[in-house]
């Protein structure tokens, strides 16, 4: 094809080249980085969790008035609740997996450390992991001797009683592996403050609530402490789930009517509801891709047709010495070709510098280099597909024309 007839054609239009070739290397850039944060936003929406969600239903509720003793009436809870039908565990915690709250602590590995080796989430309550049906992969689950009341807990905090903090935690994989690489952590000492609590257990996963950075999403803990919260896990088969939500709801106001529920949800509704934001954001991030290739795309057929229409005696003449259609289509295509190119290979450079602004300033994972061969394949397609209506109307011009524009 005739390259270089085509570059002494467009160094005769230079600005308006330029300007679509800036045209191409923004979308480029944007596009790239845009796909990027997209990927990421639905790997972290199809983040596992660690916990049975087809079985889990969830009722959070306040009580009105001054409750004397809310351990007992939690476990008056409980015990109503084991009782319906398909019902297979209860457990009264502090906070779920994709909860807007959490309770975090910073983790030691030696009590004289001045900064936590890593910071973790603190899940309570007794029966939690057998509830949430979390995967243990070494050692044991928390015995019931080992539970205490928060309140007691509490108290040894302002006393610096020692011998009545809980002594023992299971943790995930992900938790171990960052403190311990390589060894086994079942036996090993960590410290919230100076007490140590002694794993007994690994869990395979366990996403932690109100997740801000996702590589620490599963640093969580479970500890023997006893809460009473207001906050119901309930397991039972999926199958279930909705009459058990249902006649739960009516055990729990028949057993006290001054209570007010504050959510009552299957799981799919926890995540959804946690995720709404990166949902959001993903359309918002695709929409913006999808505008901004119409947008080049409509610039092409413009800037191609207004081309053809200022050609048309160069197409008639060489048409009249020649040419074939095909000829003339492929001039246009090849034209587009090289000016997508090299806004591509521009909007390469820029898009690993947006990237880099984003690595610094917004703690963004580096861009990986397949995004750009995806970007630049969008946008030659883009380019060929817009230019080709034009390229058609300058192959339809006749050879009669190079003799009337005379």
């Amino acid at each position: 094809m005739e390259i270089l007839p085509i570059l002494s054609t467009l160094r005769r239009h230079k600005i308006t080249a330029a300007l679509l070739i800036l045209e191409i290397a923004l979308t480029c850039a944007i596009v790239c980085n845009a796909v990027f944060l997209i990927t990421q936003r639905i790997d972290r929406m199809n983040m596992p969790s660690g916990v049975a969600e087809k079985e889990l239903v969830r009722i959070r509720f306040a009580s009105i008035g001054a409750n004397d003793d809310k351990y007992a009436r939690d476990q008056e809870d409980l015990q109503l609740l084991r009782q319906i039908p398909g019902v297979t565990q209860v457990a009264s915690v502090n906070q779920v997996p994709f909860g807007n709250s959490s309770n975090n602590s910073g983790v030691k590995i030696d009590p004289d450390q001045k900064k936590s080796t890593i910071n973790a989430t603190n899940y309570y309550g007794v029966n939690l992991a057998e509830t949430l049906g979390t995967q243990l992969v070494a050692g044991r689950n928390l015995r019931p001797d080992e539970y205490v009341d928060m309140k007691t807990i509490m108290a040894a905090l302002q006393t610096k009683n020692d011998k009545a903090m809980p002594k023992t935690v299971v943790i995930t994989q992900a938790m171990a592996n960052r403190l311990w690489p390589g060894q086994n952590p079942l036996g090993k000492p960590i410290y919230l403050d100076q007490t140590p609590l002694y794993v007994v257990g690994v869990v395979k996963e366990l996403v932690r609530p109100s997740i801000w950075d996702d590589s620490i999403a599963k640093y969580s803990m479970i500890l023997p402490a006893r809460v009473a919260e207001g906050q119901y896990l309930i397991r039972t088969s999926p199958q279930d789930r909705d009459r058990v939500l249902k006649t739960a709801l009516e055990k729990l106001k028949a057993a006290d009517p001054h209570r007010v529920i504050l959510s009552k949800q299957v799981w799919e509704d926890v995540r959804t509801r946690f995720f709404e934001d990166d949902r959001a954001m993903t359309g918002l991030l695709a929409g913006v891709c999808v505008a901004l290739l119409v947008v080049t795309a409509l610039g092409i057929v413009g800037l191609g047709s207004f081309w053809v229409a200022q050609r048309r005696r160069q197409i008639g003449v060489r048409r009249a010495l020649g040419a074939t259609r095909g000829n003339i289509l492929r001039y246009f295509q090849t034209e587009n070709f090289l000016l997508a190119t090299i806004g591509i290979v521009l909007g390469m450079a820029l898009a690993y510098g947006i990237n880099l602004f984003l690595m610094v300033h917004y703690e963004l994972p580096r861009l990986p280099g397949s995004y750009f061969p995806i970007g630049a394949i969008a946008l030659w397609a883009v380019g060929q597909i817009a230019v080709l209506g034009p390229a058609m109307r300058a192959a339809a011009v006749p050879p009669v024309v190079a003799t009337r524009a005379a």
